[in-house]
């Protein structure tokens, strides 16, 4: 590693389009933290040996994307409890003895976007979660912590929104169902954790799910709207808005991990929505 400062890095593949160098460069100005945060683009097949390579060299810390999270478990020496309830890993951090502490700082992020940025309380509300892949599981247990009145994963495949919830029914009110097993009422709040709006296209909900006082919120970022904003602010949504906010509140948390200080979010999300309105970005 180069110098004496310390690196930092995003594993993904692609990656390029990750925002998280802009991200934590903003927060080491804020803290007066030395450090450097790169791309590393590294195909499945190589990322054990990029990662030990990594942390061989120096390296004090990585930020996991996809399509590596699940895999990164197996790369750290020790799991918070936090990444074994998520089933998934996107902070690895070095610590003295040379060990690699595997984290999980999905969850936290939205629920702090939720409940600070947004001031939207999420006790006693019904929650709709849209997929039930690794991204719904890495917000489930920090969502059931704040005891809503239910939480439905829905998913394509019913059986899989149904085992996803047997898998967390110790933690609160739960079930899983089929996108047309829903029910025709509105919930408070719709969480999109599906891959749709990467792809432009839109999960196969009954619209009957969005009323006026729902709050629908797209885990997925993008340049401008996602597919899914777009939509729902045609109906009858309160409030829709893309997860800019998840993605610096999660990156915070790896900083506090790594650094031992938790920036200032709200400035950098300020910076991150200008950045992405730039028509240079």
């Amino acid at each position: 590693m180069e110098g004496a400062v310390d690196q930092y890095a995003v594993v993904g593949h692609p990656v390029a389009h990750s925002l998280s160098p802009f991200i934590h460069s903003l927060f080491a100005r804020q803290t007066g933290q030395s450090m450097r945060y790169h791309l590393m683009d590294v195909a499945p097949e190589e990322l054990a040996r990029r990662v030990e390579g990594f942390f061989a060299e120096g390296g004090r810390g990585l930020n996991i994307t996809l399509p590596h999270k699940a895999r990164a478990m197996q790369l750290a020496n020790e799991l918070t409890d936090r990444a074994r309830q998520a089933g998934a890993v996107n902070t690895l951090a070095s610590r003295i003895d040379g060990s690699v502490l595997g984290d999980n700082t999905d969850g936290a992020g939205l629920v702090q976007d939720l409940t600070q940025n947004l001031t939207w309380p999420v006790e006693s509300r019904r929650i709709l979660l849209l997929g039930a892949g690794g991204a719904a599981r890495g917000v489930l247990a920090p969502l059931l912590a704040l005891r809503p009145e239910i939480i439905v994963i829905a998913n394509r495949t019913a059986e899989r929104a149904e085992a996803l919830a047997s898998a967390f029914s110790a933690l609160g009110n739960i079930r899983g169902a089929g996108f047309g097993q829903i029910g025709r009422g509105a919930f408070d709040l719709v969480i999109n954790a599906t891959s749709a709006s990467l792809t432009g296209e839109l999960p196969e909900v009954p619209q009957t799910i969005f009323g006026p006082d729902t709050l629908c919120y797209d885990m997925a970022y993008g340049k401008g709207d996602t597919a899914f904003v777009r939509w729902v602010r045609g109906l009858d949504c309160a409030h829709a808005v893309p997860g800019w906010g998840m993605l610096v509140e999660q990156a915070a948390e790896s900083f506090r991990l790594w650094r031992g200080v938790r920036p200032l979010t709200a400035p950098v999300l300020q910076a991150l929505t200008g950045h992405m309105a730039s028509p240079q970005s």
